[in-house]
């Protein structure tokens, strides 16, 4: 809690000394813009600094890498931006931090996004992409980074860790209901955050309608280590797409559907005898609803999974989330998300049935100070129970600092 206090001195000290920084970043922001060749090259390199700082209970929640109670967790966040003409766009983006999700590990580097975007014609109705680059289906992801999210953190069902793992088959019914209570990152959620696997894309907008399609080199609920085509190859791809209606300016409505196999390859020796990692799929329906009038934005978004398990069958989940933000002036703001994950029964191997994991409830509360264009301030809190199990309440208080250049 002691550096909650020190992030508010800086929150004050910024809305004192705003201005001179600002300048500075406004500056900055000029001389990291590169036009040539009579404006057909032109090229953007932008960023963020975060500076996030967590309190929580252990077991830690979500994806979460900690075994202590506070976390403080930096990052730098690079963008490349490049139009080459009318028709070919390529962006990138890199981190440097403690890992893709929340830890306490060292600091490593790496190449989050990359891809090469062609628009053949300039009414938007088609767009061909190939790289590494986030998934195209529900519409939370395209509200992810830092800058425009209204939390610190995702909704559950991006960051939710099942008993379902991608490195090994269960052995039996048991085994399944019971192996979780090991180590919480052998397992997976039903989407791993914005899912930045490999693949290409299609996309477009035709009217009232816009579309996506990808294909990519593993499922929803893989883990960041699998996104990179040098470690799953395309043996066994996943098919996503989303299809969009805006009757208006005010709404956006969406369908989204998945399909794909969840498993590693180091997971083929614990199969059944005869069969492969593409016998096992994740499969995944989608809706998703947003609104937007005057001050205030609303979303929505509702999950139905299924993993094809080994020797238990298949295991289901409905998950949701309703999301609400609010100006109250230009620079300060107010959200409130409410998330539910809820699980079926499986085979349980002694001639009955059990819950495969507990429903779980979360309320997110979070407020939020831009003091420039280019400095914004996040507190969060979050609830957390297990509302079918042990009931084991989970009380996180989050706070998110962000340069934006």
């Amino acid at each position: 809690m002691k550096v909650l206090r020190v992030l508010s001195l800086c929150a004050v000290a910024c809305t004192a000394y705003a201005a001179e920084p600002d300048d500075f970043l406004d500056r900055l922001d000029d001389a990291l813009k590169l036009t040539a060749f009579n404006d057909t090259l032109r090229a953007r390199l932008s960023g963020t600094i975060d500076f996030e700082v967590y309190h929580f209970e252990q077991p830690a929640p979500g994806f979460i890498d900690s075994t202590g109670d506070n976390l403080v967790n930096p990052r730098l966040t690079i963008f490349v931006d490049a139009q080459v003409g009318p028709m070919i766009y390529l962006f990138v983006q890199s981190r440097l931090d403690r890992g893709f999700d929340p830890s306490d590990r060292g600091a490593n580097i790496r190449l989050d996004e990359y891809a090469l975007r062609v628009t053949p014609w300039d009414d938007s109705r088609l767009n061909i992409q190939i790289g590494k680059f986030a998934t195209v289906i529900g519409n939370w992801v395209p509200r992810h980074l830092s800058w425009e999210n209204p939390f610190v953190t995702a909704p559950l069902v991006y960051e939710n860790v099942t008993p379902v793992s991608d490195k090994s088959a269960p052995t039996s019914p048991r085994d399944f209901l019971t192996g979780f209570h090991s180590e919480k990152y052998e397992f997976n959620s039903v989407i791993w955050g914005p899912n930045y696997a490999s693949g290409f894309a299609v996309s477009g907008r035709l009217g009232q309608f816009d579309y996506a399609a990808e294909m990519k080199n593993s499922s929803l609920s893989s883990r960041p280590a699998s996104w990179n085509v040098t470690a799953d190859g395309f043996s066994h791809p996943s098919f996503n797409g989303r299809l969009g209606f805006r009757p208006n300016e005010a709404w956006n409505f969406g369908l989204s559907a998945g399909d794909g196999a969840y498993f590693r390859p180091e997971a083929a020796p614990t199969l059944p005898r005869g069969r492969g990692i593409g016998d096992y799929r994740e499969l995944v329906l989608g809706q998703d609803a947003s609104f937007a009038w005057h001050h205030l934005q609303l979303w929505a978004e509702f999950y139905e999974a299924r993993f094809e398990v080994p020797r238990v069958g298949d295991a289901d989940t409905f998950a949701y989330y309703f999301e609400a933000k609010y100006k109250f002036t230009p620079q300060f703001f107010g959200a409130l998300r409410w998330n539910q994950e809820l699980f079926n029964s499986v085979n349980n191997g002694a001639r009955g049935h059990t819950q495969w994991s507990p429903d779980l409830g979360r309320i997110d509360l979070a407020a939020g100070y831009r003091f420039t264009p280019h400095i914004q301030l996040k507190l969060q809190y979050s609830f957390q129970q297990e509302t079918t199990g042990p009931r084991d309440d989970n009380h996180t208080v989050a706070a998110q600092f962000t340069v934006r250049f």
